[in-house]
């Protein structure tokens, strides 16, 4: 019952418009002061402790790094190796987007940041080519998403660090069912592209293509920096991050010269502003959990649960039906921080391995940043393109349809996501 104050309390403060942070912390600060003997200065001192977890210290580099990149025109190359690759294809500007999102997403970390990337240089040149307008936006919009499922991504570091599992295991996890989301994207455009009778791209043969290549390997290179050196065991995911911020800054100042030393302090201000946003909905969120942990509420819930006997397959369902609904309404990582420690123990007892677990949930999550209302990458689609939120909401609803075909797909084929972990660790 007292569980049932918890979330109401903190419905109510989402509902009345009260921001995400404070309405975590207001709901956990007034029922520990009304249903509980413990002092409010525990709510401080988790609040500071937050803080001082290592692997959160990946965040605000991934941040960072993110910005540079987007500032650099790291993000122009990569679109241009895109559509060498595919654009010859029906519809292959859009299938570029795609294929030039998952490259983004591979370096940055941050779905929005990727949709600002690739969305401000693809969405005018798919509609200069004759494409509708609204599908450019669903497209880019849904494609961006994925910049929270391929790795490096800032939601695979809030679930490890909540459940206690290796940031590494969780990277490597996501490789393959990263890959499985862009294959569904491309052949959905290559689909529609072939209805509407889009025309393709001239190709321009391999010479092009590579160098093509040549143009964008600097970016390129930084996956292999991230996700080689944590399988390799040479950085810590931490440490992983920090160099990525500084070969950033390298190539955007040095190699590509397409910003300037007097652009650096404002990438710095606009990264520390979003740094201190999302590191205040996260501490926020740990206190949140940490007063569900107080009140044993997970262990509660996981036996209410087990006593149900419930098989794998239908805890997964759940699952997937509260995250769709949670997403409509929070954030990504105040979600993960909430909902991993009461779904862990439950799907460990039930023979669910953790990791697959993470990036169930975290491809959950993906869908969620096309969910109104909160779907963030709706909001910046809408300002890339100037469209209503609403009309950039219909333009992404035949593309979730995908998304969520593909999270089935992930959510029961275990494979997708353990082999890769089975194989290198």
């Amino acid at each position: 019952m007292d569980a049932l104050f918890l979330f109401l309390g903190l419905l109510f403060l989402l509902l009345i418009g009260v921001p995400i942070a404070i309405s975590l912390g207001l709901s956990s600060l007034l029922f520990t002061l009304l249903a509980t003997d413990d002092s409010p200065i525990i709510i401080a001192q988790k609040l500071f402790d937050t803080m001082e977890h290592t692997t959160l210290l990946a965040i605000p580099f991934f941040i960072l790094s993110a910005h540079f990149l987007t500032t650099g025109g790291v993000s122009q190359r990569l679109v241009d190796f895109a559509k060498a690759a595919v654009g010859w294809m029906p519809g292959g500007l859009a299938m570029a987007t795609v294929v030039a999102c998952m490259f983004f997403a591979a370096i940055s970390g941050s779905s929005p940041a990727t949709v600002v990337a690739i969305g401000s240089i693809m969405i005018p040149g798919m509609i200069a080519a004759g494409y509708d307008k609204r599908f450019a936006v669903g497209v880019v919009a849904t494609s961006g998403s994925m910049g929270i499922l391929i790795p490096p991504s800032i939601p695979m570091i809030v679930y490890a660090d909540a459940v206690e599992e290796s940031v590494g295991k969780m990277f490597i996890a996501g490789i393959l069912p990263g890959v499985l989301m862009g294959v569904f994207l491309m052949t959905a455009t290559w689909v529609a592209a072939r209805k509407m009778n889009i025309p393709s791209e001239p190709r321009l043969g391999w010479r092009h293509l590579f160098q093509c290549f040549m143009r964008a390997f600097w970016g390129l290179l930084l996956i292999l920096i991230v996700v080689g050196s944590i399988y390799g065991g040479v950085f810590t995911p931490t440490e992983a991050a920090a160099v990525a911020a500084v070969y950033s800054a390298f190539i955007a100042l040095f190699v590509h010269r397409d910003m300037g030393l007097k652009k650096v302090p404002e990438v710095m201000l606009d990264s520390a502003k979003m740094t201190s946003m999302l590191l205040f909905i996260i501490a926020c969120a740990m206190i949140f959990a940490h007063v569900l942990t107080e009140e044993r509420i997970p262990q509660e819930l996981a036996q209410s649960v087990l006593s149900s006997d419930p098989q794998p397959w239908m805890f997964l369902l759940m699952v997937n039906v509260i995250l769709w609904f949670a997403g409509d309404f929070m954030e990504p990582s105040a979600i993960l921080l909430i909902l991993a420690p009461l779904f862990h123990p439950i799907a460990t007892s039930l023979g669910i391995d953790p990791i697959h677990l993470g990036i169930v949930m975290t491809t959950n999550m993906e869908v969620g940043m096309i969910t109104p209302p909160v779907g963030l990458n709706l909001y910046v689609a809408a300002g890339l393109s100037g469209m209503s939120l609403g009309e950039v909401t219909r333009a992404a609803l035949p593309w979730m349809g995908v998304l969520i075909l593909a999270l089935l797909v992930i959510t029961y084929v275990p494979w997708l996501s353990l082999f890769l972990v089975s194989q290198l660790f």
